[in-house]
């Protein structure tokens, strides 16, 4: 049998599986542990072995659970609610100002966490019910809640980047930095589609009532500033101890864990409860992404042995005479599709070990790579008919909201999506002039 037609049984073997329904990692990792058996023996198992040592080795991993445990304690502690109040207060005389707030939050959020779900989390239960309160649009709302939850996977510390990183072999430190700046081009152009919108149709987005700003008195501004600007003094600390080199990543991380430790133990809310909830919900987010790494490590491992990457570059690149920028494209229509069906990490492990060699022979940077893969997979997050954020949000919305609101809610924002995706593809400065900056100190 070639090694092209195995490579093709590999992939079907896998696609029946998860099918069928199978968790992500134990298909994966199965047909990588199988198939390296077949191929080479007995030998062959010690491919997932090999794999396992080098997650343990892998020193920045430890990243992972600490902003985990940041976002989820910031979260379960409420300090995130005083963040949106504080933003409740800024924007609210603004038609469209509390979505713009809402955006701003989940930007915050995203810095915070590194996942979209928390970001989804907040909002559905802080922002979504004081916007229908206050009489903006269910199906404007609806979208701006999905499309700036999408933001955790761009906004550094992005766990998915943690993972593109173990996969591609690339810093994450450099990643972190090459999502920052389209990151906020991403949040400026959905604020500005939300400042025209609402201009044009004030009723979208009204503002907030005389009456309900003149009972805010100057005691109440200051304390809603000062509770909010926790979160951010907190960020500030973390990054800018990394950027100037005064810490490793490593260290950045547990200065962001034990900073929201302390801001819940000063504001009273450090609980055993809260304790309890955030630590344990850690744990299982990062062993959920700790065995999806180990089995796309094994699977790479194999399909790297078979030199399945090399006949693929020959077919594109020999035989159709697709140029560099034609066969990229492509790469990310596929994506586009995938995302349909797939959620962002199974859609990783699936293709990395056939695209991200490719990108390498093709001359691309594998930094600037990774932040098109991420905004592909924001795209893809809200894309029916089984984009993750489309259920999160079914699962979290009010009865009001129905089905048909969510999928129409998500139309202009993946179009502003679409449009973040092209500039930083025309324009790859944007990602990776940050990380230059930075590293070459």
């Amino acid at each position: 049998m070639s090694y092209e037609l195995i490579a093709i049984l590999m992939f079907s073997t896998m696609m029946v599986l998860l099918i069928t329904g199978q968790r992500v990692y134990g298909a994966i990792g199965f047909v990588a542990v199988i198939f390296s058996l077949l191929l080479w023996g007995t030998g062959g198992s010690e491919m997932a072995f090999s794999a396992s040592i080098k997650l343990m080795k892998w020193y920045p991993l430890l990243t992972l659970p600490m902003f985990i445990f940041m976002g989820y304690m910031l979260s379960e502690s409420g300090i995130a609610d005083d963040l949106y109040k504080m933003f409740h207060v800024m924007m609210g005389p603004v038609n469209g100002g509390l979505a713009i707030g809402t955006i701003l939050l989940m930007v915050i959020i995203s810095a915070m966490n590194g996942l979209s779900v928390a970001g989804m989390a907040i909002g559905a239960s802080i922002a979504l019910p004081e916007l229908l309160r206050r009489g903006y649009n269910k199906v404007m709302v609806t979208g701006v809640i999905q499309a700036g939850s999408s933001l955790g996977i761009l906004v550094p510390p992005s766990v998915v980047l943690v993972l593109y990183g173990m996969i591609a072999r690339q810093p994450v430190g450099q990643l972190w930095l090459a999502g920052a700046l389209p990151g906020l081009l991403m949040a400026a152009l959905f604020i500005l589609y939300i400042a025209v919108r609402c201009w044009i149709t004030p009723e979208y987005g009204p503002a907030l009532e005389r009456e309900a700003r003149e009972k805010l008195t100057a005691k109440d501004r200051l304390r809603f500033a000062v509770a909010g600007i926790i979160p951010l003094l907190i960020f500030a600390a973390m990054m800018g101890l990394f950027v100037t080199g005064k810490t490793s990543l490593v260290e950045s991380s547990a200065v962001g864990a034990l900073g929201a430790m302390l801001a819940a133990l000063v504001r009273g809310r450090l609980t055993f409860k809260v304790l309890h909830e955030t630590t344990q919900k850690t744990l299982g987010i990062s062993c959920m992404f700790m065995w999806i790494i180990l089995a796309a490590l094994a699977f790479g491992a194999v399909f790297d042995g078979l030199g399945a990457v090399k006949a693929i570059e020959a077919f594109f690149v020999d035989r159709l005479e697709l140029s560099p920028w034609e066969i990229l494209i492509l790469m990310q229509l596929s994506y586009l599709i995938m995302g349909m069906f797939l959620d962002d990490t199974a859609m990783l492990v699936i293709v990395a070990p056939l695209y991200i060699p490719l990108v390498r022979a093709l001359g691309f940077d594998l930094v600037w790579y990774g932040v098109l893969y991420t905004i592909t997979c924001q795209i893809a997050y809200m894309t029916p008919p089984f984009g993750y954020n489309l259920f999160l949000m079914r699962a979290m919305a009010p009865p009001q909201v129905s089905l048909m609101d969510i999928y129409r809610s998500v139309i202009p924002f993946v179009g502003v999506m679409i449009l973040a995706l092209i500039i930083v593809t025309a324009f790859p400065q944007i990602a990776l002039w940050l990380p230059h900056l930075v590293y070459s100190r």
